[in-house]
């Protein structure tokens, strides 16, 4: 059984549409972070303990109740036939050279990849994936990008350092892109999401 302030901070995490940080539950419930840090855990232990469908995820540094990802299959059903949000293969390359040589200019993306990703830059911008973070100290100071709090989430990550080192891409990159939008649902959980490669 949940103390009051473990059901505070779980009726949070189920209300919300993104993840919660410790210092914002600390803020809404008046608590201590160490305080709240044990009744995470506690709606955790009760969640798992209790057969639920549901358990707690950290991502974007934060925390939200969802689905039990073992449970995609069925989820997903929900959502049969209709039209999933999907990123070209271009905006694809283009997220992942600002997730790891971020804070970086558009230059440096487009030198990357080889050609214009106006387009691409665009549609993560549009859909809260990257954002400005700065211009840089160099003659006509362009603007630098970086990946926002919505990337993690997105990519069911906690922080940045839980993004695929360099050698495991090289072995994602054997990979077909039907067992790439698997791996990517299975991680986000989120079967409305997918991500294929065009």
């Amino acid at each position: 059984m949940l103390d009051q302030l473990a059901r505070q901070i779980e009726a949070l995490l189920v209300a919300t549409d993104s993840p919660v940080t410790l210092s914002r539950i600390c803020e809404l419930t008046g608590c201590g972070t160490e305080s709240a840090e044990q009744a995470v855990l506690r709606i955790e232990a009760e969640l798992l303990s209790g057969g639920h469908s549901i358990v707690v995820a950290r991502l974007a540094g934060g925390y939200r109740i969802v689905t039990d990802p073992d449970l995609g299959f069925i989820v997903g059903q929900l959502f049969e036939g209709k039209r999933h949000s999907r990123l070209s293969r271009a905006s694809l390359e283009t997220l992942a050279v600002i997730a790891y040589r971020q804070p970086t200019t558009r230059a440096q993306i487009e030198a990357v990849r080889g050609v214009n990703s106006d387009s691409a830059m665009r549609t993560l911008l549009e859909r809260d994936l990257i954002k400005i973070a700065g211009r840089q100290e160099t003659p006509g100071r362009p603007l630098l990008y970086g990946t926002t709090s919505r990337f993690l989430e997105y990519f069911g990550l906690s922080d940045l350092e839980h993004l695929p080192r360099m050698d495991e891409m090289e072995n994602l990159l054997k990979l077909s892109a039907e067992d790439i939008e698997r791996m990517a649902s299975e991680l986000s959980g989120e079967e409305s999401d997918q991500i294929t490669q065009e």
